[in-house]
């Protein structure tokens, strides 16, 4: 079973973005493994909490509204 998990910051993305995230990587999954991947592919969006993600030693929060 193809597996994608993606791991992004709350409210990142709109609900309409995670499911075009979600056709677009099942969409990927087929024409790497071929059209009977389709029923099995498992796209998991993963919201991280703010400040709970970071790089470079940086913590990385969302600037206030």
């Amino acid at each position: 079973m193809p597996f994608a998990n993606f791991k992004v910051p709350e409210r990142a993305l709109s609900a309409g973005q995670k499911e075009d995230l979600v056709h677009k990587t099942t969409a990927l999954f087929v024409e790497l493994f071929g059209e009977g991947v389709r029923p099995y592919t498992m796209v998991l969006i993963e919201e991280v909490a703010d400040g709970g993600y970071g790089r470079a030693d940086e913590v990385f929060t969302i600037p206030g509204d």
